[in-house]
């Protein structure tokens, strides 16, 4: 080797070595026994506080618990905007998202998907009274809805006008008081609005066709390779034993004012037949 070439292996060695190596994530999280968990601040049945206890719970609280306990650790719950959900992931701020997070192109672009663990839909409820009866009558319409996310996308995916609120409760009221004709947002919370306004406020009712179908998973940093396999290979297994069905059944099950039954399977995305948006 002559002296310029060792020269320059020597420049480049110092380069690489100067460069930050990228963290493992899992090691991390195992290193510090606990997993940073980000959720909403206040959207039942997902995540909310407890007017008890004023500790969060919900749905997503209790699967990153169980999350948690599979990983050995303990579950920091870290609650935030519905539009903070991809940014803390994604500024390392939190480990993993576990709020209600619907893939999207651009989410993707942004931070990692996990497996979904059930598919969603967007859907829109509107005065009893209100002669539409298909989306497609809400073009053109003032639609409230909460801000930065995907029930705000299929709003303007719909040609609709979005009123976006930083909590679903505050676009509900915007609907409640005539400021907007509709309100979207995923089956759960249109359901239980649905069923609160037969004997409170405004009577309600839900378009039967869905705004927008959307994969439920969870998100993370991207480049997480071991990461990324754990917390699928964690879905499965849970999927597997009953434990996300029995999460599920707690916060939205048939004995819940949801009704609602858990039929997807945890699955790859590639097995799921779904037009992503952007």
């Amino acid at each position: 080797m002559n002296w310029k070439c060792l020269t320059l292996t020597i420049a480049f060695a110092g380069m690489a070595a100067a460069l930050p190596a990228q963290a493992d994530q899992l090691d991390n999280i195992m290193s510090a026994k606990t997993l940073r968990c980000a959720t909403f601040a206040d959207v039942p049945p997902f995540a909310s506080p407890d007017p008890k206890t004023r500790e969060m719970a919900g749905f997503d609280v209790d699967l990153c618990g169980v999350i948690a306990k599979e990983l050995g650790v303990r579950a920091e719950i870290k609650p935030v905007s519905v539009e903070a959900r991809v940014p803390e992931v994604k500024l390392g701020r939190v480990d993993i998202t576990v709020a209600n997070l619907a893939y999207t192109l651009s989410r993707a672009e942004q931070i990692q998907f996990s497996d979904p663990y059930y598919l969603a839909k967007e859907m829109l409820i509107v005065p009893a009274d209100d002669p539409g009866k298909k989306k497609a009558d809400y073009a053109g319409q003032r639609i409230a809805s909460t801000k930065g996310s995907t029930s705000e996308m299929s709003i303007k995916l719909n040609k609709s006008d979005p009123l976006t609120f930083q909590d679903t409760a505050s676009a509900y009221l915007a609907v409640q008081q005539g400021k907007a004709r509709g309100m979207v947002a995923n089956t759960m919370t249109t359901t239980k609005f649905v069923n609160e306004s037969k004997s409170k406020g405004k009577e309600m009712r839900m378009i039967e066709e869905p705004m927008l179908f959307q994969p439920i998973g969870i998100g993370m940093a991207k480049d997480q390779p071991a990461l990324t396999a754990k917390i699928n290979e964690i879905l499965r297994k849970l999927d597997a034993s009953g434990d996300i069905n029995k999460i599920w059944d707690k916060w939205l099950g048939p004995d819940t004012e949801y009704k609602m039954t858990r039929t997807d399977k945890v699955v790859t995305l590639s097995e799921l037949k779904f037009d992503p948006i952007p």
